[in-house]
């Protein structure tokens, strides 16, 4: 039996996160910019993905707070800051802690290793601003 698929109930919205940190405001600004642009394309492909991926993190089995800390880790061993400024922010939004937060980016570096380092200064940089 499939559990029933719902969107997250977010402690913060957007608006409080970006007034809580410089970073991650001019994360969203740029996000929001960016997939204006990608909206006036009417891509009927880009449209479907971006549909999958926001079902993926829809509270389900596993909770949307677990889902974005996955993403958290898988976006470390990418190397993709775009999605870890993301997840981080999700996370946060969802009410994850800082500490929840730094044992994900651990996990990211065991598998993904030292390549991993930059990508984790520049997460504990937006932690730091979310979480003082």
């Amino acid at each position: 039996m499939n559990p029933e698929r719902k969107e997250p109930t977010y402690i913060y919205t957007d608006k409080q996160v970006a007034e809580k940190s410089e970073l991650a405001r001019r994360f969203l600004e740029t996000r929001t910019r960016l997939n204006e642009s990608v909206d006036k394309a009417d891509n009927f492909l880009v449209k479907r993905f971006y549909n999958i991926d926001h079902n993926a993190y829809l509270e389900g089995a596993v909770p949307a707070k677990y889902k974005e800390l996955m993403g958290l880790v898988a976006s470390a061993c990418l190397r993709c800051d775009d999605c870890i400024h993301y997840h981080v922010i999700q996370s946060y939004r969802l009410g994850v802690t800082r500490a929840e937060q730094e044992e994900a980016i651990n996990v990211a570096l065991v598998v993904g290793g030292s390549i991993v380092i930059p990508h984790l200064r520049r997460a504990y940089e937006l932690l730091g601003e979310l979480y003082r």
